[in-house]
């Protein structure tokens, strides 16, 4: 569902397994957009489309909601209430990829008791981010005979390989969010209780590979894992990585938004108006364990990749769209495996499965 620039992406990408056929259809309020996506996902008699309607119960719609095995949400996140329903209505699994937190615990409610698995949030960040934190917590306790580490740090960036003043930023995906990000709470443990905290209230420098970056606290990203790690971890958060000098001038745009009641939409207005969109990006993750080993000495455990734009068959994706749909179609294949039923978290995902599954090795590298 959503033949934008991750529904293409997925659908590209299970185009391209060895070895195996899916029945993708693409449905989207856009017919241009489903016809345009399955050319570039390299057409074919497994790829169909459908118009959505408001209402989604159209006979194309019913056809395609009734042959279905799962649902791949790629639509904005305020439709992934709506979409689960429809997965719980018609016995598919469903995946999505937002972050929103709301209608995150609608589909949680929605997805209680079915027969089949609703993961949310598995895309980059929340997604492979959170899982990556998991394997290196289960690596680090079971390595160091210890049941509770002290810090556990998550930091993504999806960013340009270019960035001038004076936002030092620029869009390499979908704008819708960002500034949503950049405004609601984000959830972190402290003194190993699950709590809030005001979103970019900490601004670090931060050095993985060699490359200097700012990071600061945004929503959604830690995805389940300060409740799943609530009295197991003292401090655990994520942050969302920028090139240095770009939150100093997030902080100027915000101080001087006068209506702040309708602060959202002034920073993402400001955004769009001031902030290109661009094709030359890459994405950067990190994510570390810290604590006592069983003798008390302090150590330390952490992983980073680097992913650049790359090709599956003939198309170019740029590095958000195979770090985003990658992820979301490796679940799908774990979903459909008949494993998992009801709400499903990255907490709960097998990681060495996920981490090392075809499509995530394939586009991360492993672990």
């Amino acid at each position: 569902m959503g033949a934008g620039g991750i529904g293409r992406a997925a659908a590209l990408i299970l185009s391209n397994i060895e070895h195996q056929t899916f029945q993708i259809q693409l449905g989207d309020i856009s017919e241009e957009a489903c016809k345009e996506s399955i050319a570039f996902a390299g057409g074919g008699t497994h790829l169909s489309y459908f118009v959505m309607t408001k209402t989604s119960d159209s006979a194309a719609e019913q056809a395609a909601f009734a042959k279905g095995n799962i649902i791949l949400d790629c639509l904005p996140g305020r439709l992934a209430p709506k979409m689960a329903q429809i997965a719980k209505d018609h016995d598919m699994h469903y995946a999505n990829l937002t972050e929103y937190v709301a209608e995150t615990d609608q589909v949680e409610a929605i997805a209680k008791g079915a027969s089949t698995g609703f993961c949310l949030q598995t895309g980059l960040a929340p997604g492979f981010i959170n899982v990556l934190a998991m394997k290196l917590f289960n690596d680090f306790t079971k390595q160091h005979g210890v049941d509770k580490v002290d810090e556990i740090k998550m930091r993504v960036g999806a960013l340009s390989a270019h960035a001038e003043a004076p936002h030092f930023y620029a869009f390499t995906w979908s704008p819708i969010g960002v500034a949503t990000e950049y405004i609601k709470d984000a959830l972190v443990v402290r003194d190993y209780i699950k709590s809030d905290i005001a979103s970019l209230s900490k601004r670090e420098e931060i050095v993985i590979e060699g490359e200097r970056y700012e990071d600061n606290y945004t929503s959604g990203g830690a995805a389940d894992l300060p409740e799943a790690l609530s009295g197991r971890v003292k401090d655990l958060d994520y942050k969302t990585l920028r090139h240095i000098g770009h939150y100093d001038w997030v902080k100027g745009v915000i101080d001087n938004i006068e209506q702040k009641d309708n602060i959202i939409n002034e920073l993402e207005d400001t955004m769009l108006n001031q902030i290109p969109q661009v094709e030359d990006d890459y994405v950067i993750v990190y994510a570390s364990v810290k604590g006592n080993d069983n003798d008390g000495d302090l150590k330390g455990m952490g992983k980073a990749y680097k992913i650049m734009p790359s090709y599956f068959g003939k198309q170019k994706l740029r590095a958000i769209q195979s770090t985003t749909a990658g992820p979301l179609c490796q679940v799908a294949l774990m979903l459909l495996s008949g494993k998992y039923a009801g709400p499903v978290f990255q907490s709960q995902l097998d990681p060495d499965e996920f981490l090392n599954g075809d499509i995530v090795k394939g586009i991360y590298g492993g672990f």
